[in-house]
């Protein structure tokens, strides 16, 4: 059973970085009073929050599933349901920030736009690991080990791709009006310590 645990926890490890990409909600409370992007704030982050715990908990899942002497059947099992979940997450997170409407800011609606299209490619992209994960040939232990090897290396670059125009979405103004709603403060998948 030794060929997929290593792997598996690379999964593991690729996950947890792309779950950080999610939200970096948290920040600098701001004592600039403006109702209505505070307004927008907690829209979107009410709305991301359980998305959030979603992805955590699909996180977890693919991790305890290393830490046991699993089957190649059940690591394939549990890893397809986790992205299938995190590709709903996403899909939600950027009908969350759909809903909301553009925050009011400079570019906003440039920003608002760009979010929406990278939670939406990243829901797409866990959806399609899914499938990659559900073709793997779990009878051929070897096989389903680069199998597992090559959906880590598409995470890995996922986790790193992912999060610029959710950076952009949540710079000055808008993360400022982010950190201050209690949702977004607990959504933070990371804990951060957060200087302000």
């Amino acid at each position: 059973m030794e060929g997929t645990n290593p792997v598996n926890k690379k999964l593991a490890a690729a996950l947890s970085g792309g779950a950080v990409l999610v939200l970096a909600l948290t920040g600098c409370s701001s004592d600039d009073d403006n109702d209505k992007l505070d307004s927008w704030a907690k829209e979107v982050c009410d709305g991301v929050q359980p998305q959030a715990k979603k992805i955590e908990a699909a996180n977890a899942a693919i991790q305890k599933e290393t830490s046991d002497n699993s089957t190649p059947e059940e690591v394939q099992k549990t890893d397809a349901k986790a992205f299938q979940d995190m590709s709903d997450a996403y899909k939600a997170m950027g009908g969350a920030v759909q809903k909301a409407g553009a925050p009011d800011v400079e570019d906003g609606e440039k920003k608002q736009k760009d979010a929406v299209t990278e939670l939406n490619s990243l829901s797409s992209s866990y959806a399609s690991l899914r499938k990659q994960v559900e073709e793997l040939d779990t009878k051929d232990q070897a096989k389903f080990a680069d199998g597992l090897k090559d959906i880590a290396t598409e995470l890995n670059k996922l986790s790193q791709s992912g999060s610029d125009a959710l950076k952009t979405l949540e710079e000055g103004d808008v993360g400022q009006a982010m950190a201050k709603q209690a949702s977004c403060k607990s959504a933070s998948v990371t804990p951060s310590a957060a200087a302000g």
